[in-house]
C-alpha cells in the first residue's frame, strides 16, 4: 500500500508546525510498511487531486493567505471535486479558515474556496491558549494549542469538538474545528498530529479506504510517549 501526501504551499503557509504534522502522517505510515511520500507544492505547480491521497493546507498569516488567494481561485473546482468525492483533507489555521466562503478583515475580504459551508470573520483580538477538546471520533481528547484572530461560523455543520479548555471556533459557541466528509479543519497546531495520534491514524485509515475501496485496520504502533504528551496537556488543563 501507498500513501501519497500533497502539501500545499508550504513556503507560505507553514507557520504553525505543519512539516512536523506531515512527518508524523510521514513516520506512521512507514513504521507499519506503507509507502509513503510527500509532494510539495508551490503556486506556479500544477496539482492533479487525482494523484492525492490526503491534502494538508496550512497555516499563514493574513498577509500570507491573501497572497495565496488567487491561486486557490485556480484550484478550486479541481479542490471541490476531490472533496466531494471524499478525499481526505487536514486544514489547519489559516487552511481552516480558506476553506469557507471567506474572511472578513479589516484589510477586505477574500473569497475562500468554498469547498465547506462556513465563513470566518475577524474578531476583536486573538484567541491565544493551549487548548483541549473532546471528540466523538476518537477515545483520547484533542489536544494542542490555538492563536488566531478569526472567528469562524461552522452553520450546519458538524465541529470537530466540544471545548473543554480553550476558546474554539468563535470563543464563544463551545465548538472547535469542523468535519465535512473526510475533511478535518482545525485551529489546534503545536503541531497538531505528534500529539494526537488517533487523529492522525483517521487521516491515513480514511485515505486508504479510499484509495484501495475496502475497509482497513491499521496495525497498532507504541503510542506510548504520544499518549504520555496528551495526557499530560489534559490533565494541565482540563483536571488541574
Amino acid at each position: 500500500m501507498k500513501i501519497t501526501i500533497g502539501h500545499l504551499y508550504p513556503d507560505l503557509l507553514n507557520l504553525y508546525g505543519d512539516r512536523g504534522n506531515i512527518q508524523c502522517l510521514m513516520k506512521r505510515c512507514q513504521w507499519r510498511g506503507i509507502e509513503a511520500e510527500t509532494i510539495p507544492f508551490e503556486l506556479e505547480d500544477e496539482i492533479d487531486f487525482s494523484k492525492l491521497d490526503i491534502v494538508l493546507l496550512g497555516g499563514g498569516s493574513d498577509r500570507e493567505q491573501m497572497l495565496v488567494c488567487e491561486k486557490l481561485k485556480e484550484i478550486q473546482k479541481d479542490f471541490k471535486a476531490y472533496v466531494e468525492n471524499y478525499g481526505v483533507v487536514i486544514a489547519i489555521c489559516g487552511g481552516y479558515q480558506l476553506l469557507g466562503n471567506y474572511y472578513k478583515t479589516e484589510q477586505g475580504t477574500m473569497k475562500g474556496l468554498e469547498l465547506v459551508d462556513l465563513y470566518t470573520e475577524q474578531g476583536e483580538g486573538r484567541l491565544i491558549d493551549n487548548i483541549v477538546l473532546q471528540s466523538d471520533l476518537f477515545d483520547m481528547p484533542i489536544v494542542g494549542f490555538e492563536n488566531h484572530g478569526g472567528r469562524t461560523f461552522i452553520k450546519e455543520n458538524k465541529p470537530l469538538g466540544k471545548v473543554l479548555y480553550g476558546a474554539g471556533n468563535d470563543g464563544k459557541s463551545g465548538y472547535e474545528g469542523v468535519v465535512y466528509k473526510n475533511v478535518i479543519g482545525t485551529y489546534l497546531h503545536g503541531p497538531l498530529l505528534p500529539k494526537n495520534p488517533q487523529l492522525a491514524d483517521w487521516l491515513i485509515s480514511h485515505a486508504l479506504e479510499q484509495k484501495y475501496g475496502k475497509k482497513i485496520e491499521l496495525a497498532p504502533l507504541d503510542d506510548s510517549q504520544e499518549k504520555e504528551a496528551n495526557e499530560y496537556v489534559y490533565h494541565r488543563f482540563v483536571r488541574g
